[in-house]
């Protein structure tokens, strides 16, 4: 039933009302990493305020890694930590981290690419010391930072939609906590350290293809103004790891790979799920009450209403950052509930994909035979998870709260549908509302999916072309405009579209366009772009990662680099064939 609910509307795939404004050069040339739409005619304008500190506070990042502290002392002061030591595979009863040493990776070790937003702006650092040998051994498990006490997290969680039962970070550890000059808590993860105790019969690493596309994704998608974890480091090896990439008995030799990771915190729904399952509720209890006093500052710990008032928070959120995904074209290829943050940030990058033709039964995992995890039906998983969620909750829920918190849960399609109708209307440059906006949202669709019109550049080139073109039908120079009106509805939604736009006072068509281009990106990470990438990172040329790296970190600026290379064009014709797994 919830799937049948208002179609159009629930694969609507648009940018939310999150994604920062800036207003930005039609063209910008410049390789400089800062160009993000600053006119570079205008060299000798004043600094800014904003400018003049940011410039300062370079002054004060850490040149000496030995500086560098993290500390673990709140994580491990709060909870009871896993008594049995080691990182040999096991039932872990009573707790919620297992202190577990990362593997240091074997071989000569290199430096495949590095976030300059993350080491200068989150972590203080001075990008000077990512060139260093310390750098390399910090960043991928061969040394501790300064008060480390690396710890893996115990999680369950429901995968496929079948609980799972004991799963936890089984190829990652959790570093520690870092306080930075901006007052920001950041906990710093490696992604491919080695084993832990919940490794199950992984080997505890990651190789050179999965990392390298969630060093790119985590960084886009924040550039895309979606809520989600940092990448700060990708750090490859010559260690041989053994992967079956598709299921198939066709296992080859790899190389391994370590990501450093941030976010505020990578509690998870399964977090939770773990400890409702196996009657812990004491420390089930104790979680929650930490993570409401540490990340949810609108919840008092001391509210006999806090539980649900945390849960309704999570119902919100949860909604807006899926919206968030679709206004994009992202589909997370593995929705299962030990991939769903609690902070609603999108974490656990694998068999991910943007759509190039807008389709939504769009399954990037070459797992998921049933289509589960499509980009169309992301709306309801996110509504199962919150399922889940609620039944984790329930050991700490009153009768009353368990029917009050139902309540919420019904409440997610209309957040979700209210979300995805604004932020549609945003990327179509629609102001006020009109009786059959919803209709204009729905039709336009309808007639990409029924042309496989490309979603990125249907919008982005709405959002370029003036109403002049628009009317005359100038599309020449517009590859995805032009497969679009091949639809015999076109001209029917066009005259609507345009009559739509004409009725706004004091829009002109001009504001219009920057509206437009604001939110609606030319580029994101392609599955062919980041195939095209991890090739050549195999054989040790990471231009292309460098490449795609700089180019999304400006996605709605129009760039001579990314259009040289083809990232608005047409994608290849081997697109299509291209297959992403859960083996990694």
């Amino acid at each position: 039933m919830w799937s049948s609910i208002c179609r159009p509307m629930l694969f609507a795939l648009v940018v939310a009302l999150g994604v920062a404004h800036v207003h930005v050069l039609e063209f910008c040339q410049s390789t400089d990493p800062d160009c993000h739409g600053h006119d570079d005619t205008k060299t000798n304008s004043p600094l800014s305020p904003q400018t003049l500190t940011s410039r300062c506070n370079v002054s004060n990042l850490i040149h000496n890694l030995g500086q560098f502290r993290v500390s673990c002392k709140k994580l491990i002061e709060a909870f009871p930590i896993d008594e049995v030591d080691g990182n040999f595979v096991r039932t872990v009863k009573n707790c919620i981290f297992s202190q577990s040493i990362p593997t240091p990776l074997k071989g000569p070790l290199r430096l495949a690419a590095v976030s300059k937003d993350v080491i200068e702006g989150i972590l203080d650092l001075d990008m000077a010391v990512t060139r260093s040998d310390d750098f390399l051994h910090y960043a991928s498990g061969g040394k501790l930072l300064p008060g480390s006490v690396p710890l893996a997290h115990r999680y369950g969680g429901h995968q496929f939609g079948y609980w799972a039962g004991q799963l936890g970070d089984g190829r990652a550890h959790l570093l520690g906590q870092y306080s930075n000059r901006k007052g920001e808590i950041w906990e710093l993860q490696l992604k491919g350290s080695g084993r832990t105790p919940y490794s199950r019969s992984g080997d505890g690493r990651a190789v050179v293809r999965s990392s390298v596309r969630e060093f790119l994704c985590s960084e886009a998608m924040y550039f895309l103004g979606v809520p989600t974890s940092r990448a700060a480091s990708l750090i490859l090896s010559e260690e041989p790891v053994l992967r079956d990439q598709f299921y198939n008995g066709n296992v080859k030799k790899e190389r391994g790979a370590v990501v450093l990771r941030v976010a505020k915190s990578w509690f998870r729904i399964g977090s939770l799920e773990i400890l409702s399952q196996s009657g812990e509720t004491d420390l089930l209890r104790k979680l929650l009450n930490f993570i409401i006093d540490e990340h949810f500052p609108s919840v008092s710990v001391d509210d006999p209403q806090k539980y649900l008032a945390f849960y309704s928070t999570v119902v919100n959120e949860t909604a807006h950052l899926i919206a968030q995904w679709m206004s994009v074209g992202f589909a997370h290829g593995v929705c299962n509930t030990d991939n769903f943050s609690l902070l609603s940030i999108t974490i656990d990058y694998g068999p991910f994909g943007f759509m190039d033709s807008y389709n939504p039964n769009f399954v990037p995992n070459s797992s998921d035979d049933e289509g589960r995890y499509s980009v169309g039906a992301q709306a309801d998983v996110g509504r199962f998870n919150l399922e889940k969620l609620l039944s984790a909750l329930s050991p700490v829920l009153r009768e009353k709260q368990q029917k009050q918190a139902k309540i919420v849960l019904k409440g997610y399609i209309d957040v979700y549908q209210m979300r995805i109708h604004q932020i549609f209307k945003e990327k179509l440059g629609l102001l006020g509302e009109e009786e059959d906006d919803g209709y204009l949202i729905a039709l336009l669709l309808d007639m990409m999916e029924d042309t496989r019109s490309d979603f990125t550049m249907t919008f982005r080139q709405l959002s370029e072309a003036s109403a002049e073109q628009l009317h005359n039908r100038d599309f020449t120079q517009m590859w995805a405009l032009a497969d679009l009106s091949s639809h015999e509805q076109f001209s029917e939604w066009l005259n609507m579209y345009l009559h739509r736009l004409s009725r706004q006072q004091n829009d002109s068509d001009l504001d219009r366009q920057h509206r437009m281009k604001d939110v609606n990106p030319r580029y994101v990470l392609r599955n062919w772009m980041a195939e095209s990438a991890i090739k050549k990172a195999e054989m040790n040329d990471f231009s292309e990662v460098e490449l795609l790296h700089h180019i999304l970190s400006s996605p709605f600026v129009t760039q001579a680099a990314a259009e040289e290379a083809g990232y608005a064009a047409r994608p290849p014709w081997w697109a299509e064939s291209l297959n992403v797994s859960c083996s990694s």
